[in-house]
């Protein structure tokens, strides 16, 4: 069946059906379920009482954290993919989370810093740093910016922080305490400020994200036919890199390095509108919340009272998503 139009605005009023749902089962679910109707009724209607002070204090940030990080890990991992021309490439091919990670280490172990408000501008900083690094280290290798390059220097990059930050880590039992609860990747306990403080990194990401998009088209043909089309290379892929630095490190900072999102996401999009950017990153955009928190509310529900993290969820549901890519792709092509 052909990839019409009609079709493709089909798939994404699909996709934002969606993802009202898994809103509104995060409104609902946890330790004290509430009828969804009454959740409705209690975000048009606050009444003071218990459910509606559980939905609108605890539920409503939380929900609009899981919005905007899975948002940002999906638009970046389509960004990610497109850059580098390797299906299996996520945020943090490029050391941006390493990045994210060693900013908040900074933050607990230099500055004393052990609440998410007073660290999540480290991890934004972090990530943007790696980002930049390795994109001008890429850009001054031989080959250029070239997706080899920027797999070899962010590869390389990730390595190196992550390893740094072991090594903070296993010196200073009190930022291990602190840095721990951050790394496990979760929703829970995230203020409704956080969610604001990354409105303008996201905005920013995803504007240059979809500005990139018929240049990130172009190149998936090739550097040299993306030139004949007229298309500036170069400014293509650093608008995408820019804007996949802004999301990583928005999403990573405010929930912890949640892994898989930025990778099973753009590839469950184009198997739904093919492969044109524009439309993938539409789709990915709803997609990736939905993921995201679809995952947190599993964890609420499948141990109560207890919690299972998001990011402990989501690796669940990816590894085995995973190994059937790598089974359906013997050869990666960088």
């Amino acid at each position: 069946m052909p990839m019409t139009r009609g079709r493709r605005c089909a798939v994404v009023a699909g996709c934002g059906a969606l993802l009202a749902a898994s809103a509104l089962a995060s409104l609902a679910a946890g330790s004290r379920g509430i009828a969804p109707g009454q959740v409705l009724d209690v975000l048009l209607r606050p009444d003071g009482t218990e459910e509606s002070e559980i939905v609108r204090s605890m539920r409503v940030p939380r929900t609009v954290t899981g919005l905007a990080v899975g948002a940002g890990l999906a638009l970046a991992g389509v960004l990610m993919q497109a850059l580098t021309r390797n299906p299996l490439a996520e945020p943090r091919l490029m050391g941006v989370t390493s990045g994210a990670s060693l900013g908040v280490v900074v933050a607990i172990s230099v500055f004393g810093l052990t609440t998410l408000p007073a660290y999540v501008w480290f991890g934004i900083a972090g990530a943007a740093v790696a980002g930049a690094f390795v994109y001008v280290v890429a850009a001054r290798a031989r080959t250029g910016s070239s997706p080899v390059t920027l797999i070899l220097a962010g590869a390389a990059l990730d390595a190196s922080l992550t390893g740094v930050v072991i090594g903070v880590l296993t010196v200073d039992a009190q930022t291990f305490d602190a840095y721990r609860f951050w790394a496990v990747g979760s929703l829970a306990g995230r203020p409704a400020e956080v969610a604001l403080w990354l409105l303008p990194f996201l905005l920013a990401g995803t504007v240059l994200a979809f500005g990139a998009a018929r240049g990130l088209d172009a190149l998936a043909l090739g550097d040299d036919m993306a030139r004949g089309l007229g298309r500036n290379v170069g400014r293509t892929r650093l608008a995408a890199a820019v804007a996949a630095v802004l999301l990583t490190g928005a999403a990573v900072a405010a929930a912890g390095p949640i892994g898989f999102v930025g990778l099973a996401v753009p590839h469950l999009a184009r198997g739904l509108v093919g492969g044109a950017h524009g439309w993938v990153l539409t789709v990915s955009l709803l997609l990736g919340p939905t993921l995201l928190l679809t995952a947190d509310v599993l964890g609420r529900l499948v141990l109560p009272p207890a919690e299972i993290r998001a990011g402990v969820v989501t690796a669940l549901l990816g590894a085995p998503f995973l190994i059937l890519l790598v089974n359906r792709r013997r050869t990666v092509t960088a």
